[in-house]
């Protein structure tokens, strides 16, 4: 197996924010009834973490658990585990309606970490971006621009951001360009 390759090698830029291309991270999307207790024992057993709440973000390191939407569920692990832990989770789903695919390869994240996190956030996507809109540990599915996105706040100063990979180089400069320091808002300050 060849050693996993970022889309960008790793780019970053210093602005309002601090945007950094991140991973390699392992992810598993997972289809099936969120509700079934056996397929929650699976997704905690595997992640050992709870399972999250509607629009929920579960992390802890490289592990997680994403709500993504009713029926679907985004996990995190390990890059260098991700087929192994498909491959557990579906045997451990056999015989069940359900999905489960490695989309490791498939997906480029980026961490944002500043005070300004908010506002420059709020410049590319049609979300509200306020504290008590979008508390820390919630996930929103939306477009960055063009780009279909999710985002959570791992905490006030800090966001993770996920896109398709074939789009990694025009979502780095869409959030580069927000966080241009000549681009300040200043609305979500303080």
């Amino acid at each position: 197996m060849s050693d996993p390759v970022l889309p960008l090698g790793g780019a970053q830029y210093e602005g309002l924010v601090d945007v950094r291309e991140t991973g390699p991270q392992g992810m598993i999307a997972l289809r099936g009834d969120l509700a079934d207790a056996s397929l929650q024992e699976a997704v905690t057993s595997l992640t050992g973490l709870p399972m999250p709440d509607v629009r929920g973000a579960q992390v802890l390191g490289e592990s997680g658990v994403l709500w993504m939407s009713p029926d679907e569920l985004l996990l995190l692990v390990p890059h260098r585990q991700a087929a192994r832990a498909c491959a557990q989770l579906s045997e451990a789903l056999q015989g069940q309606h359900a999905l489960v695919e490695n989309v490791s390869d498939m997906r480029a994240m980026f961490r944002l970490r500043g005070t300004q996190l908010r506002d420059v956030l709020a410049k590319l996507a049609p979300v509200d971006f306020a504290r008590d809109a979008l508390p820390v540990g919630e996930l929103r599915r939306t477009r960055f621009a063009q780009v279909a996105a999710g985002v959570w706040l791992v905490d006030d100063t800090t966001a993770q951001v996920f896109c398709f990979r074939s789009v990694a180089e025009y979502m780095f400069n869409l959030l580069c360009t927000a966080a241009d320091p000549d681009a300040f808002v200043g609305f979500h300050a303080g």
